[in-house]
């Protein structure tokens, strides 16, 4: 009989946060589409006439940055492992990060990546709405990457799982990278608050590397992980392979 897995409390706000950044996000491109281009008007300007909206908005994302400075037990094991209660010592001297030199790589892509959209933002091709569009994309990917499926573990990182990622918290400065070339204090502040978060972050690491190996810290093996996310993964793997299996077969009873 098979064990009925039930969502852990940092699971389930994970998928809370899902879902509201998912409204945000299909708030602003609906707001974008009437205002921009219906309208002709720049979104953000018309957005600025709504300021209780923007400081809601503004305030749910500097909330949950400033949480992460303090270690809870309602966040990630990945971004938790910085701290020092969270280090717990497996006798172990060996320092082993799951990296495979792909740090650098992820660095240097994402870089690359949002410098074409940066580009086109100050030649005028993309405007400032289009900017913040990309932002709150940004930030469902990466509860989509959490949750579900992360490419950069999958095909640059290689790592075992979230909790021993080596730049699980560079997700903030990831997503608000955009924000870079958009000439607005408010969204700045997030963008700087977050490259906050990424520095303290790499200090730590850098004084602090054994935290972050498995090898040499107990609260990163799998049996004290407070996520347990790679099963809610393992069962997704598991139906699409239902469903490729499936659509094969079709196609072969089709074909007879």
């Amino acid at each position: 009989m098979n064990k009925k897995i039930k969502l852990t409390p940092v699971s389930t706000l994970h998928y809370i946060r899902l879902l509201y950044r998912s409204a945000i996000f299909v708030t602003l491109l609906v707001a974008y589409i009437l205002y921009r281009v219906k309208d002709g008007v720049d979104i953000t300007t018309r957005l600025e006439e709504y300021p209780f909206a923007i400081v809601l908005t503004w305030l749910v994302f500097v909330v949950e940055m400033v949480l992460r400075f303090f270690p809870s037990k309602l966040e990630s094991p990945g971004c938790q492992k910085q701290f020092s209660r969270n280090y717990i010592k497996t006798g172990k001297t060996d320092i082993e990060i799951q990296d495979n030199n792909g740090t650098a790589l992820v660095l240097i892509i994402w870089i690359l990546f949002n410098m074409v959209f940066g580009f086109l933002n100050m030649k005028g091709i993309l405007d400032d709405g289009i900017m913040i569009l990309l932002c709150s994309a940004y930030s469902v990917c990466d509860m989509i990457c959490i949750l579900f499926f992360c490419p950069f573990q999958s095909w640059i990182m290689r790592n075992k799982c979230c909790s021993v990622c080596r730049i699980y918290n560079w997700d903030y400065a990831m997503m608000f990278t955009p924000l870079f070339f958009v000439e607005r204090s408010y969204l700045w502040s997030l963008l700087l608050l977050s490259f906050a978060l990424l520095i303290r972050w790499e200090i730590t690491f850098y004084r602090h590397p054994e935290r972050f190996s498995e090898n040499t810290n107990e609260y990163l093996k799998c049996k004290n992980c407070t996520e347990k996310l790679c099963t809610h993964k393992t069962q997704l793997k598991s139906l699409w392979k239902q469903i490729e299996e499936y659509t094969t077969n079709k196609i072969n009873s089709l074909k007879k």
